[in-house]
Parts: structure tokens; C-alpha cells; sequence
């Protein structure tokens, strides 16, 4: 209705106007519509691009053929590419206009490195080619290369004066030095890696990148030099194009895939990702910006930074299908960066490409330390402040890893054994307890349920026993045990680390595995039995029993004792393919957890204790300050009324 009426109020003031400012407007439109038709590029030239793509492959076909049969020979084959450029020279250059001459060329291998890292660019579209992290190796213990060849795109799209479609990725550069491999020595502060794509000897556009020692930090300038009358003067953005295929790096494909995603950040603003389950796509745009982009894996990360900032952003993952290939998931940006058109312009940006290494991370103070998976709210921040610091204090003076995660436990189970000790006597005192709750209990009929639950209450009351104090304590440790769960399958430090029979603690520990696929079996288990994950779920289920002997005093439903037990069944097909070295906490924690639970049977007198309850019931009851003020102000309310 309100649309309607907006519309009749519209229609009404546009008659009132004047014949020549209507005549005005429809004259605007008709012009707009004119070039916007003029500009549109045309069928023909759609199908002279093609047609000149089609005859460059067929040349790049024929040219590289190596048999010299009665029909094409090697003469015949150097007639028709020269005869194909020839024909397509003027097409070209309708399509690409003062870029065509950067076309063709001939593509080579540039590269620059350090101690950690190898950077390899390819003079077509003076992209990344691949990398190499020195300092790692898959699992396979071959070279560690995050990406190679055409798995990666990179370049920048924008258009030119006269309406030409350019994208850098495509076209071949010149290197700026005839030195192919350029290394950076400890003593060197920086050097670059510098390629151009020429239009004219003043008119380029230059790529540098530049690397410094102990750095996986490497900082890209793309440089546009005197393209002012090339590049369309109403131009405010250019957008870089990356993309990447993932390559799995660690023993299981489907397991580093659960790890993989993009990770963004805005400027002042929390890092977000996109959702890990599935196929996903976002536009990324707000008043502060953007910061940085990661194409995140389990330990290893690509990350895109700007200098200043982006100006928006559109990300999209997808999930690799087939497991053959060895990639885990393809992951493309398309990034609005600011542009001022004049006689040089300078894109700056940076490249991180290296491990997902806390401490490493957060050296570049922009939050890169986040891709790191540590959990959100109280988990993040336990293990931040709490579990990091104490494992690289640890690690210092430690070199075995399985030793560091046994005093790691140590360490957390003596700050919780004042709360486990709490929850130990609450249930002790419920325990010696039941006697007298039993009593109450046949005393009083179930039908007065409330009746009995006040008796039972009161009693509690009077001894001095809080029937909570015994789960509130346990509840307060969750935390701890979701953030180990967070922090040891995140842990680079673990991986590859053998300790007994586990081969690398950031991976599952198996010890029989088999070929067969297994309908459900395979899908969700795996084809493998972890060990330290089959002695955490018998530990887990020993310390259950032990805790429900203890805690016999309270009444369970009918079926929970074996829904009890059930669970530590559950969660071993969950965490069978997870680290060994999170499962093997989890054992450590259960066989410290039933020393600790023997010491103190031993240490508390059941008969002492009991006494002592007793004989609190002589003693008055003490109200709360809560309960005092609400007595208090009864009181008064009674006073007032008299």
C-alpha cells in the first residue's frame, strides 16, 4: 500500500513538470542506453577472441609435436604459426589494445629465498608459482610445497581507456635482472625480485618482491608506471584476482579438511571464517575495511595482506571431491583494492606463507596469531595464558614431546586438586550420608514427594552439606578439557613428533589398520585402531566407576548407570582419528584421576567425617546474608502494617 502510494505521488509530480524538462530526461536516457550498447563488447569480437584462442592452442599443439609424418612436418608447422599470428595480429589487438604485445612470450621460472621459505614466480602473469616451507616436510617426508604450477591464479582486472578487459594473470612478464635465483643470506637486510609487463619502454606495470632473512613475511609492490591514459581514467578499484588450490599436506586427507577454510579479518574486528562443512561463499564489506584474507590448513597457511586495507572483498571455498588429486579444498578471492589513476600509482600488499605457529603468528601484531584454533571466550584465553606459555616453557628445556604433555598434566592437575579434592569430600559426605536419607526416604511415602524432598533438604541444611558441592567443582574444569581438546590438534609443535609407538602425536597412533572399506565403520572410525585412544576410553571407564561407587548416595534414573558407560564407547569412534596426542592426555588425565581418587579414600575418615556432621546438627544454623536481609526486611514490611 505504501508503495502505491509513493508511486500515484511520483506519477503525479512528473506531470506537473514542464514539456522541455520531460523531453530533457527522455533525451539523457536514450544517450545512456546508446553507450552503454556501444560499449557492450560485440558478437564479433567475442567470436574473434575465441577464434584466436582456438588458433594459439592449435599452434602451441602443432609446434610441440614430435613425430614428422608425411602430412605436417616440422617446416609446415613453423608456416602455419606464423601464419596464425599473422592473421590474428590486428584481432589482438582489438581485444587486448596496448597490452597485446604482452600476449605471448615465453614462460620461465624466477625465484628468491631465505632460511625458511622459497618463493618461485613464473614470468606468465608474474605470479607465484609455487612455495616451499625449508623447515617442514609432508608426511610422506617429501618437500613441503603449499602450492605449484596452476593450482595457483594471481593478477589484477581492470579495464582500459577504450573498454578492454585486462587481467594480469594471463599476460607475460620481463624479469628486471638476468639472475634467476636470488638468495637472501643472513647478513642481507632485504632483496627483491623485480618483473615488469611492458607496454611501451616508460609504460609498465612492475611486480617486486622482496624477501628479508628469517621471514616468511614476503612483501609484494606492484608498481603502475605512466598507464594514466591506458587505464580507464573513471577507474577508483582494482581487484585482485587469488586463487589457490590446497594440497594436503598430513596423513589424512579428511581430517586436515575438517582444519581447512578462509579466515578474514576487518580492521578493529574480531577474526571471522567461513563455515567448515560445506561449499561457501561471502561478500565482505564494511566501513572499516578489510585487513587481511588466509586461505587457512591445519598447520600450514596462504595469507593476503594489505598494507593500509582492502576496500571489500568477495571469498568463496569449495570442496575438492576427488581425494585422488591430493587437494583438499579450492579457495579464490576477488579483492577491491584503492586506485588513483595518475603517472604512478603503487598497490602495496604483503604475502604470508608459513606455519601456523602461535608465536610466529603474533610477531606481525595483526592478529594472525587467530588462526591458530584455540577455542572462543574462557577456553581461548586458558589457552593463551594458561597452556601455551607453560607447554613453551616447557619445551625450552624439553625436546621429547610426550614427556612435555605428561609434566603438561601434571602441571593442570595440581591447580585443579584443590577443586577435584572438594568435589571428592561433598560426595563423601552425601555417601556416609545415605543412611540417614534412606530413613527420611521410608519414612516419608513417595506419593509426598515435595514433603520428602523438603526433609531431605533440610537435613542436608542442618549438617552442613551442600548436595551441589560436589558437581560444581567438576563443571569449573570442563573448560581445561575443552581447551586441551582445542589445543594439541591445532599444536604444530606435535607434529611429526614420535613418542612409543605413535609416529607423529598430531596425527592418530595406529596400531592395526586394514584396507577394507567398512560401510559406517570407515566413514566415521576409520580404517585403523588408535591405542591411546582404546586405553583412554578403558581408563575413562574405570574412573567413571570408580566415581559412581563414590557417589552412591544419589539415586540415578533408571538406564543412566549404562548410558554412563555408554559414552566413553561414543566419544572412542569419535577420537580415533584424532591427534595422539590429545587422546593420550586424555589417558593421562584418567590414570592421575584414579591415583588421585586412591589417596584420597585412604587419606579421608568416612567414620570421622560422619561424626562431624553429627555434630553440627547441635550447632545453630547459620543464615545467609541473603537470607538474613529477606527475614530483615520482612520484618520491617510487618512493621509498617501494625
Amino acid at each position: 500500500m505504501c508503495f502505491k502510494i509513493r508511486f500515484t505521488f511520483a506519477t503525479q509530480k512528473l506531470f506537473k513538470m514542464d514539456r522541455q524538462s520531460v523531453i530533457g530526461l527522455v533525451l539523457i536516457a536514450a544517450i545512456i542506453i546508446f553507450f552503454s550498447i556501444w560499449n557492450t563488447p560485440r558478437q564479433q569480437e567475442l567470436e574473434r577472441a575465441k577464434k584466436i584462442a582456438d588458433s594459439l592452442e592449435l599452434v602451441k599443439k602443432q609446434s610441440t609435436q614430435k613425430n614428422n609424418d608425411s602430412i605436417v612436418n616440422s617446416t609446415n608447422i613453423s608456416k602455419i604459426a606464423a601464419d596464425t599470428i599473422k592473421k590474428t595480429t590486428n584481432e589482438k589487438s582489438d581485444l587486448f589494445g596496448s597490452f597485446s604485445t604482452a600476449v605471448e612470450g615465453t614462460e620461465d621460472i624466477y625465484s628468491i629465498e631465505n632460511n625458511l621459505v622459497k618463493l618461485s614466480v613464473t614470468t606468465k602473469g608474474g605470479r607465484p608459482y609455487s612455495v616451499e616451507l625449508k623447515k617442514y616436510k609432508t608426511f610422506s617426508k617429501s618437500p613441503l610445497i603449499l602450492f605449484s604450477g596452476d593450482s595457483t591464479q594471481f593478477g589484477f582486472n581492470f579495464f582500459t581507456t577504450n573498454n578492454r578487459h585486462i587481467f594480469t594473470n594471463n599476460l607475460y612478464f620481463k624479469p628486471y635482472s638476468d639472475k634467476k635465483d636470488i638468495s637472501v643470506d643472513e647478513n642481507d637486510t632485504a632483496k627483491s625480485l623485480k618483473l615488469r609487463l611492458f607496454i611501451d619502454d616508460d609504460k609498465y606495470i612492475e611486480y617486486v618482491y622482496t624477501l628479508r632473512p628469517n621471514q616468511y613475511m614476503i612483501d609484494f609492490k606492484a608498481n603502475f608506471v605512466n598507464l594514466d591514459s591506458i587505464i580507464s581514467p573513471t577507474t577508483t578499484q582494482l581487484d585482485v584476482y587469488y586463487k589457490i588450490y590446497l594440497r594436503c599436506q598430513e596423513r589424512e586427507i579428511n581430517t586436515e579438511k575438517t582444519y581447512t577454510s578462509i579466515y578474514y579479518k576487518f580492521n578493529k574486528e574480531k577474526v571471522e571464517n567461513l563455515e567448515l562443512s560445506k561449499d561457501n561463499e561471502k561478500s565482505l564489506s564494511l566501513p572499516n575495511k578489510l585487513k587481511w584474507i588466509a586461505y587457512k590448513q591445519q598447520f600450514f597457511s596462504n595469507v593476503i595482506i594489505a598494507k593500509s586495507t582492502f576496500d571489500n572483498a568477495s571469498i568463496t571455498i569449495k570442496d575438492v571431491k576427488d581425494t585422488s588429486t591430493h587437494f583438499l579444498r579450492v579457495c579464490y578471492s576477488e579483492i577491491g583494492v584503492p586506485y588513483q589513476n595518475g603517472k604512478f600509482n603503487s598497490v602495496d600488499l604483503s604475502f604470508y606463507f608459513g606455519p601456523n605457529h602461535y608465536q610466529t603468528l603474533k610477531k606481525y601484531k595483526i592478529d594472525l596469531e587467530d588462526l591458530v584454533t584455540l577455542g572462543s571466550s574462557i577456553v581461548k584465553w586458558i589457552n593463551r595464558f594458561l597452556i601455551i606459555p607453560v607447554f613453551n616453557f616447557l619445551n625450552k628445556f624439553i625436546s621429547n614431546y610426550g614427556i612435555i604433555i605428561l609434566l603438561l598434566t601434571i602441571f593442570i592437575k595440581i591447580i585443579l586438586f584443590p577443586l577435584t579434592y572438594k568435589s571428592y569430600l561433598s560426595m563423601a559426605k552425601m555417601r556416609v550420608l545415605k543412611p540417614q536419607i534412606d530413613e527420611i526416604n521410608n519414612r516419608i511415602p513417595a506419593e509426598k514427594a515435595m514433603e520428602r524432598q523438603q526433609a531431605v533438604m533440610a537435613l542436608y541444611k542442618r549438617v552442613g552439606v551442600n548436595p551441589l558441592g560436589g558437581c560444581l567443582p567438576m563443571l569449573l574444569q570442563f573448560p581445561i578439557l575443552i581447551a586441551m581438546f582445542r589445543f594439541f590438534p591445532s599444536s604444530i609443535e606435535l607434529r611429526q613428533q614420535a613418542f612409543l609407538w605413535a609416529k607423529d602425536l598430531s596425527s592418530y597412533d595406529a596400531v592395526i589398520t586394514w584396507s577394507a572399506h567398512i560401510p559406517i565403520i570407515t566413514e566415521y572410525f576409520g580404517n585403523h585402531i588408535s591405542l591411546f585412544n582404546v586405553l583412554m576410553t578403558v581408563t575413562t571407564i574405570i574412573t567413571m566407576k570408580m566415581n559412581n561407587q563414590t557417589n552412591a548416595s544419589q539415586q540415578q534414573m533408571p538406564g543412566m548407570q549404562t548410558m554412563m558407560y555408554i559414552m566413553p564407547v561414543f566419544f572412542m569412534f569419535i577420537l580415533n582419528r584424532f591427534s595422539a596426542g590429545l587422546t593420550y592426555y586424555y589417558f593421562l588425565t584418567n590414570i592421575i584421576s584414579i591415583i588421585q581418587n586412591e589417596i584420597f579414600k585412604r587419606a579421608i575418615d568416612e567414620d570421622k567425617l560422619l561424626k562431624q556432621l553429627n555434630d553440627n546438627k547441635k550447632k545453630p544454623v547459620k543464615k545467609s546474608s541473603f537470607q538474613a536481609r529477606l527475614e530483615e526486611a520482612a520484618k520491617k514490611s510487618q512493621y509498617k502494617k501494625r
